[in-house]
């Protein structure tokens, strides 16, 4: 079965210097990836190729079967769930919440002339209720807290049932409490046989959701280690990334980690 991201010799260059890269990946259907990886280390670039939002400087990029630079990438982005801070900037703070997830389905971010029906709308609310929002959904977006923007943010993203899910840092700038929330809710979702290939961008070990099966970690651009996630967080591994010495635990859903002192 084809992959349903791939990537084969790409370079991603800015102003003569490589940021990401020569790098070789593939996502298949009903894997949940993690990458992860220090500051500058080519997450996010990475997240932007495979969101379809940038194209390679070199190497093949295919997308849920379509070969980047060779499809009209308007009409590939709408199966493609993606949420990211830049991305939540563009969001228009006078909408109101059940707006900004409703608009997903026509992937543009601000209400005007466009119907939906019924079936539109039940979805809408059922994913804010899926993300602990639903009561938000007469509010306008920019009255909402951090946490309760990347909630409604992941229910836009998942409006027009992508076949990818791709999430930078859901958990970033969160409290403990709103952190735990979020992460549950995203292994819950995930967790369903029809839920989409998933991949999480994070700097912390501690907010790779339960669930999750295999890890990419990056370091100046390149990849280190992918794979299982079994096989690819370790001690070893994570402290070669990092550069630190860490001591990491499992308890058998959730992964954490500390300084070795």
């Amino acid at each position: 079965m084809e992959a349903l991201l791939s990537l084969t010799g790409v370079e991603v260059m800015r102003e003569g210097r490589t940021i990401l890269g020569p790098l070789d990946f593939a996502v298949n259907e009903g894997e949940r990836w993690v990458i992860l990886g220090p500051n500058g280390a080519g997450k996010t670039t990475l997240l932007q190729l495979l969101a379809a939002l940038i194209h390679p400087t070199r190497g093949d990029v295919r997308i849920l079967g379509e070969r980047m630079g060779s499809v009209d990438v308007f009409e590939l982005r709408p199966r493609i769930g993606f949420t990211s801070s830049a991305m939540l900037e563009l969001l228009p703070a006078d909408e109101k919440v059940i707006d900004i997830v409703l608009t997903s389905a026509y992937a543009i971010a601000g209400r005007w002339i466009e119907d939906y029906d019924l079936w539109d709308e039940s979805r809408a609310k059922a994913l804010l209720t899926t993300f602990g929002v639903r009561e938000l959904g007469e509010r306008t977006f920019g009255t909402l807290s951090e946490g309760e923007k990347k909630r409604v943010q992941i229910s836009r993203a998942l409006m027009a049932d992508p076949e990818v899910l791709l999430l930078d840092e859901p958990a970033a700038g969160l409290d403990l409490g709103g952190r735990e929330d979020i992460l549950q809710r995203i292994t819950s979702y995930t967790s369903d046989d029809n839920a989409p290939a998933t991949i999480i961008v994070t700097h912390h070990i501690e907010e790779i959701p339960a669930g999750t099966t295999h890890a990419l970690l990056l370091k100046n651009g390149k990849a280190l280690y992918a794979g299982s996630i079994s096989d690819v967080l370790t001690e070893t591994n994570i402290n070669e990334v990092f550069g630190v010495n860490i001591s990491l635990t499992f308890n058998g859903r959730r992964y954490f980690a500390s300084t070795q002192i």
